[in-house]
């Protein structure tokens, strides 16, 4: 869906629409240089950081592996909030610190 966004915002961010075209021809090519999965990626942070991303916004992300930098974030966030039980009660010293054995 993001990479259908951002050939969308390249048509629509020039005058006349075929001139748009090479650019998204080079977005589309690049899921040959490197995999769907990180296009993807990359579109989704382009388009965090402006409505209208450009190829080279996109190469960009792709080249300094920022796409991935992302998932590794997003994975690492999933994995802390499924693997941290909740505390109810708020203590975080656990029974050493407070002279108890376990």
């Amino acid at each position: 869906p993001s990479t259908a966004v951002a050939i969308r915002a390249i048509l629509t961010g020039h005058r006349v629409e075929q001139q748009g075209y090479k650019a998204c021809m080079g977005v589309l090519k690049l899921a040959d240089r490197y995999s769907l999965v990180r296009v993807e990626a990359a579109c989704t942070k382009a388009l965090g950081y402006t409505p209208n991303p450009g190829f080279k916004h996109i190469s960009t992300i792709l080249k300094s592996g920022q796409d991935r930098a992302v998932d590794e974030q997003t994975a690492t966030i999933e994995a802390e909030t499924t693997t941290r039980p909740a505390n109810p009660h708020g203590f975080t010293r656990g029974a050493s610190y407070y002279g108890r054995k376990q």
